[in-house]
């Protein structure tokens, strides 16, 4: 009778697993959602964020709110078997309102290296199922990440990268370390050319003319919002560095530059020709 007891405890709490197919799945955080597709399970896919915008087919999908403004209302509606969140997803009190109905909540890393997203794509894969398909693509960015370790090992020059992000119609913010975007810089094989602080500081002019950096580097998104290449050069200071001077502007997708999902192998690689190119 104990023993029959025991397996009824382990059964209550073990955490659940799906077959293919068979679940419903809420993705919060683009790269978790790149992560879904990748593995084939598109499909289950009943509802994500708003930064889940690829591949195409995500971006249809039911959308619950930005990933750090989640709506408890808009999860709960879609009935999922599964929710897969950033652990900078949020607010707080939705999250502990998910939690509080038994929502089965799987929880990812914050991408910031390769090794982070091999980690959120083993534990995708684990969630749904689909262990031996998140192998398959573990192994073929191992691939890909090895071809990037010998081309950057013989790139000895550093430029010096700012990376700025513009958003809404907030100021100006230049990233810092301990950053998704220090961290996609130094696996170019580029650097931050700011180091004095973590996370993000509005851009002054005097801050851009400290940081002299050989190159500027922003979302496609973010260049768009301040009116391209010529509205860039009318934010403060900017003007004076060498990286305006030269034209050495460079811009690419929020999602594939800073998402640190699938694609970040090779993004790493795009980004590390932008930089190496005369």
């Amino acid at each position: 009778m104990r023993l029959v007891l025991a397996f009824l405890v382990v059964l209550l709490l073990a955490e659940p697993t799906f077959a293919a197919g068979s679940q419903r799945i809420v993705s919060i955080g683009g790269a978790a959602t790149e992560i879904v597709y990748a593995l084939g399970a598109g499909s289950d896919v009943v509802g994500s964020d708003t930064t889940s915008y690829f591949p195409p087919q995500a971006k249809n999908t039911p959308k619950v709110g930005y990933q750090r403004a989640l709506s408890a209302e808009g999860i709960l509606s879609l009935s999922p078997d599964v929710v897969l969140l950033s652990e900078e997803s949020g607010p707080p009190k939705v999250l502990a309102q998910l939690e509080s109905v038994g929502l089965h909540l799987v929880y990812l890393k914050a991408g910031r290296s390769l090794d982070d997203v091999r980690a959120n794509t083993r534990t995708v894969g684990d969630a749904l199922g689909l262990s031996e398909k998140a192998t398959a693509l573990i192994n073929s960015l191992a691939e890909t990440e090895a071809k990037l370790r010998d081309v950057t090992r013989q790139y000895d020059q550093r430029k010096r990268v700012l990376f700025i992000l513009q958003y809404g119609g907030g100021a100006p913010m230049v990233a810092g370390v301990s950053t998704a975007a220090d961290s996609i810089i130094a696996l170019a094989g580029g650097q931050n050319a700011v180091s004095g602080y973590s996370g993000y500081k509005p851009l002054t002019p005097e801050s851009a003319v400290a940081a002299q950096p050989d190159i500027i580097l922003l979302t496609s998104q973010g260049l768009e919002a301040i009116g391209g290449s010529e509205g860039l050069r009318g934010l403060p200071g900017l003007a004076l560095t060498p990286a305006v001077k030269n034209d050495q502007i460079i811009a690419m997708d929020a999602l594939l530059l800073l998402g640190f999902g699938p694609r970040t192998a090779d993004a790493v690689m795009t980004l590390h020709r932008k930089f190496s190119a005369p």
